[in-house]
């Protein structure tokens, strides 16, 4: 008896073998849809990601003003009439690094597409200007 209730208890082993460990087990199907909601996130952000870009080329093919900003931002470009005013940093430095978004310089040194204005110290020191009018 004792050897028939082992054969039956082998037996048992393995079929159920197949069904928790094999090709359609429950832990190849519990991997799949791990797999699958991951790809379904993976899915809904490449689709945001699509919409943002199809709502950018409708306002490139419809309206100007994405064109601008791009030009202004993304080239440094400015207007006719427009001018162009550049904070120095104490340090001698232009714009802060970055700040058109690619690190690079907006205008090149070279060929400026813009006036700049830029303000000058003034020329005498405050104790030499006691007593004389000041002219704005």
């Amino acid at each position: 008896m004792r050897m028939v209730t082992l054969v039956l208890v082998l037996l048992l082993a393995a079929i159920q073998y197949p069904l928790w460990f094999g090709h359609g087990g429950w832990l190849y199907v519990h991997e799949l849809r791990d797999e699958l909601s991951a790809e379904q996130q993976k899915n809904e952000q490449l689709k945001e990601r699509n919409d943002r870009l199809a709502g950018e080329v409708q306002d490139l093919q419809e309206g100007t003003a994405a064109i601008e900003e791009r030009a202004r931002f993304e080239l440094g470009m400015v207007k006719d009439g427009e001018v162009f005013v550049q904070f120095v940093a104490p340090d001698g430095s232009g714009a802060p690094p970055s700040a058109s978004g690619a690190g690079a310089p907006l205008v090149s040194p070279a060929e400026p597409a813009h006036k700049s204005v830029a303000a000058a110290p003034p020329t005498n020191p405050p104790s030499q200007t006691k007593g004389r009018a000041q002219r704005h």
